[in-house]
C-alpha cells in the first residue's frame, strides 16, 4: 500500500533547545506525532489551572491543510492533563511558534519539564466553505432541536 505523505516545513527557533527532538510519530501506525515541552525551568501545574507550554519551532503548512494540536491519552488517564482549547489549530498561514495552552483537570500538581512530550499534531485537510446567504432552509426531521433534545444525556 503507497503511504500519503504531506511535506511540513519545520523550523527550530532557539539553538539552546537544540536537543528537543523535533515532533515525531511513536509507531508506524500512530496518526499524531508527539510534541514536547521546551521549558528552561520546570513548569508546576496546579489543578484548576493552565499554561502556554513552547515547543521551540514553528511550521509550514501547505494551503489546504491544518494541524490539529490534541491532547495525549496516556497524559489525559494518569494525570487528568488535558488541553485547554482542544483540538487546538495550526492553520496554514501562521508562522510563529506552536504553543500548547495545557490544563490541569486533575487533582495533583503535575510537573512538566524540557523535553516531555505534552501533546500531539495531526495533519488535517480543510475545506473552505462558500457561504450562500438565503431566506430559508430545507425542513429537516430534527429541525431546531440542540442540547439534549432527544432526552439522551
Amino acid at each position: 500500500m503507497k503511504e500519503n505523505k504531506i511535506r511540513i516545513k519545520i523550523k527550530r527557533l532557539n539553538p539552546d533547545y537544540n536537543d528537543i527532538p523535533i515532533p515525531a510519530y511513536a509507531t508506524e501506525g500512530s496518526s499524531g506525532l508527539d510534541v514536547r515541552a521546551a521549558v528552561s525551568e520546570d513548569i508546576i501545574l496546579k489543578p484548576g489551572s493552565f499554561h502556554l507550554i513552547p515547543t521551540n519551532f514553528s511550521v509550514e503548512i501547505p494551503k489546504g491543510f491544518e494541524i490539529e494540536v490534541r491532547p495525549r491519552s496516556g497524559l489525559a488517564a494518569k494525570s487528568g492533563i488535558g488541553i485547554l482549547n482542544s483540538p487546538g489549530t495550526i492553520d496554514s498561514d501562521y508562522r510563529g511558534e506552536v504553543k500548547i495552552i495545557l490544563f490541569n483537570f486533575g487533582k495533583a500538581d503535575f510537573k512538566i519539564s524540557k523535553g516531555d512530550r505534552i501533546a500531539q499534531m495531526v495533519l488535517s485537510k480543510v475545506y473552505s466553505a462558500d457561504l450562500i446567504e438565503t431566506e430559508s432552509l430545507e425542513e429537516s426531521k430534527r429541525g431546531s432541536g440542540g442540547f439534549g433534545h432527544t432526552g439522551k444525556g
